[in-house]
């Protein structure tokens, strides 16, 4: 079994690729995988880091405006057709599987193009350009959310399979995630976290509650302020006057994340695909702020899914303020019984086997082509 992974320009096409890769290689022994992507995506970075060999294509990204940019990128991805064609004629794969990004554009298509069964994965509600233009020429697609099915209505082959993100938490142990942060066992925490790199207002709004956690005597605040802020925000609290003692721990970034998450009673957070997707498999109450700075402003939709749901409250960042923020951490951290609903309805919504449907959904693709 040989297939060929790719994904790119964001962890959150990455991590869902190598979790599938993940899956294929526990389902099929001597099972061998290949990552496509690009030189300057962090996919050249992070994928070699989990042993998966990598090879890359030049392509650059569509502008939603008029460009002669635009001319270049069509030049470079027929360009990437070709190159991806070379890679797999050579590595000769029984499926590729995209995960979203432009460098998967050119991969799969070529894959189509050589008759090689072809599996796509899309992480948020509303799908990216790429897996839009794909969908019309792949075996089948496989979405994290129910509300994406309609948009792939041309493709014979679709999937509500989750995201398999949510497969690498399965399991995460609650009490390391105490434990790291010094807590004893069952104290109750709220986490607050922007992403690996942070996010400014979020940030801003959290330092703003930091006085107002004296409101909930027994509740620790675990802020996670990305690399870049850490410093600052570390200088900012520690000049505020009323600060609870003991009860905020701050740090740059959490290797734990998982452990961390499943010990958390409510989570502050950005509602990117992969972070909804533990969020839900872990089934932990959140408060989701939607970033406004991403493409299509896809994080939204991925919010009100949530919200819709019970399972979280969505504050646009237009509306985020101290005041604003704390009024929800107060609400819902002071109702247990809405916590417990919060908690099952994102258990509900939580697919913790998507990677294993993914693998399923892709042998039966293969199977249907073996038998043509």
């Amino acid at each position: 079994m040989r297939v060929v992974l790719t994904g790119g320009g964001t962890g959150g096409h990455i991590y869902p690729a190598l979790a599938v890769g993940r899956e294929l290689k526990r389902r099929y022994d001597g099972c061998e995988l290949m990552y496509i992507g690009t030189r300057k995506g962090l996919e050249s970075s992070i994928v070699p880091q989990h042993g998966v060999p990598f090879e890359h294509i030049d392509i650059t990204g569509f502008r939603r405006s008029l460009s002669w940019e635009n001319v270049r990128t069509v030049i470079r991805f027929w360009q990437g057709v070709r190159r991806s064609k070379e890679l797999l004629r050579k590595f000769k794969p029984d499926a590729v599987v995209g995960t979203g990004g432009y460098v998967c554009g050119p991969v799969v298509y070529a894959a189509s193009r050589l008759g090689i069964p072809t599996l796509i994965h899309e992480q948020n509600v509303v799908p990216g350009l790429t897996n839009k233009f794909l969908s019309r020429f792949v075996d089948a697609v496989a979405v994290s959310f129910r509300e994406s099915l309609p948009f792939f209505s041309n493709c014979p082959d679709v999937e509500h399979a989750g995201n398999p993100c949510a497969s690498a938490v399965v399991g995460a142990d609650r009490s390391r995630g105490f434990s790291s942060l010094g807590l004893a066992p069952d104290t109750p925490f709220v986490l607050a976290v922007g992403g690996s790199r942070g996010a400014k207002a979020l940030n801003e709004a959290v330092i703003q509650i930091v006085p107002m956690m004296n409101d909930l005597p027994d509740v620790h605040l675990v802020f996670v302020t990305g690399e870049r802020f850490h410093e600052e925000t570390l200088t900012r609290i520690n000049r505020l006057p009323s600060a609870p003692e003991g009860r905020v721990h701050l740090l740059p970034y959490v290797h734990n994340m998982p452990e961390v998450l499943a010990a958390a009673s409510l989570v502050v957070s950005r509602a990117g695909a992969s972070s909804v997707a533990e969020i839900t498999s872990l089934g932990v109450p959140s408060i989701l702020v939607p970033s406004p700075n991403v493409t299509n402003n896809h994080q939204e939709p991925n919010a009100r899914s949530l919200a819709d749901a019970g399972a979280a409250v969505m504050m646009l960042e237009r509306e985020l303020t101290g005041d604003s923020l704390f009024g929800h951490v107060a609400d819902i951290m002071k109702d247990s019984v809405r916590r417990d609903s919060m908690a099952l309805a994102a258990r509900k919504m939580g697919m913790p086997d998507a990677a294993a449907a993914i693998g399923e959904q892709l042998d039966r693709i293969m199977s249907k082509r073996q038998r043509k």
